[in-house]
């Protein structure tokens, strides 16, 4: 009796066993919350930051992938509040939503949407700032390209300099193709500025520097002189209108934006007026170079050009010479043979210098006179 009773225990057990082992888990049931974020395109956002935040206080976060998805997973049924902050709004956006194990509703939140109801003409103004990013990056496209022309239109007119005659057709040509494209570019850019950009002086003057390596002295003219419309206080842009009608026979135009330039930044004041004298002597008129030139050295004593030029010009006014019978005499003005020693002194070893020494030589030469009348032919006794 008592072995049976002992059977019928353990059999009991095992019976026991076999249904624990049998019968399912009791399993926590898992939930989620899964959906997209778009961006205020209505475009998938990638890469924003996406925050839940529970009933009992825990937040977790994570980010949305290239496609503007995001999931949090092995979430307790309850509620949560959802939390996303674009870089472009002030405050944070916060909707509540339920998690019910595999039932819950997919969170899909599209700021363009979510701001039009909100505040419309924030929307609206957020527009129109894309719209003038969108146009600030093409007009920078086209900006950068230009300045790479006007750059490369630099060496062809350094090698137009030294090509031989055979090839200054071919080398003006690519000058002036390189000058017609770089002013596309900054006329493309000028289109797509924004709606009163600032920087309309700055389109205007690389055109200005486009036609004037190609020597189009007209168009470089109206090109400086739109530069400094826009942007009257740059004294850069008078001196370069200077030269430019300087360059194109205008003197008295030139002069009047040279003096403004000198007036807009006095510390350079001598290389306006230098440059003045420059573009004077550049077309051969040198007579009229003289008193640029000399309130250049004035200004800026310490420059070697300034003085070689002003020497120079000196002995080149009409007035020093007269002729006397046979020979013309030179009266040089004073203050000539000291601008080349000037020039000697400051670069006594340089180009400069080289070129003042010659003048002044030559100089000492034309004091002594210069010969007009070689010699007669004696007649021969018959």
């Amino acid at each position: 009796m008592a072995k049976l009773l002992k059977a019928y225990a353990l059999a009991a057990m095992l019976t026991l066993g076999l249904t624990a082992w049998l019968a399912p888990r009791a399993v926590a049931q898992e939930g989620k919350i899964a959906g997209t974020i778009s961006d205020f395109d209505a475009k998938p956002w990638a890469g924003i930051t996406v925050q839940i935040k529970s009933e009992q206080g825990a937040v977790q976060e994570t980010k949305t992938d290239t496609s503007g998805k995001f999931q949090f997973s092995n979430l307790r049924n309850g509620k949560y509040t959802i939390s996303v902050h674009p870089p472009q709004i002030a405050q944070p956006y916060e909707a509540i939503t339920e998690v019910r194990g595999s039932e819950s509703p997919a969170v899909n939140l599209n700021f363009r949407d979510i701001l039009e109801k909100q505040n419309p003409e924030a929307l609206a103004q957020m527009k129109k700032n894309q719209e003038q990013q969108q146009k600030f990056s093409g007009m920078k496209v086209h900006f950068d390209k230009g300045v790479a022309l006007l750059e490369q239109e630099r060496v062809a007119k350094a090698e137009l300099s030294k090509a031989t005659a055979d090839q200054r057709d071919a080398a003006k040509a690519k000058v002036a193709d390189l000058a017609n494209q770089a002013v596309a570019e900054f006329q493309e850019a000028q289109k797509a500025a924004p709606e009163k950009d600032q920087n309309q002086h700055l389109f205007w003057a690389r055109m200005g520097e486009a036609y004037d390596l190609a020597g189009r002295n007209d168009d470089a003219i109206n090109a400086y002189q739109q530069a400094v419309a826009a942007k009257p206080d740059n004294a850069g842009y008078y001196n370069n209108l200077g030269n430019a009608l300087a360059r194109a026979g205008k003197v008295d135009e030139a002069k009047a934006a040279y003096t403004k330039s000198a007036e807009l930044d006095p510390a350079n004041a001598g290389m306006a007026w230098r440059n003045f004298g420059i573009s004077l002597y550049q077309v051969g008129r040198m007579t009229e170079a003289i008193e640029p030139l000399k309130k250049a050295t004035e200004l800026d004593p310490k420059n070697a050009q300034g003085w070689y030029l002003l020497g120079t010009c000196m002995v080149a006014d009409p007035s020093i010479y007269k002729t006397q019978g046979d020979k013309i005499t030179v009266t040089p003005t004073p203050g000539t043979a000291e601008a080349f020693q000037k020039a000697i002194d400051l670069d006594p070893n340089g180009p400069i210098g080289a070129q003042a020494k010659q003048g002044l030589e030559q100089l000492n030469q034309l004091t002594g006179g210069i010969e007009t009348k070689i010699g007669s032919s004696k007649k021969k006794k018959p």
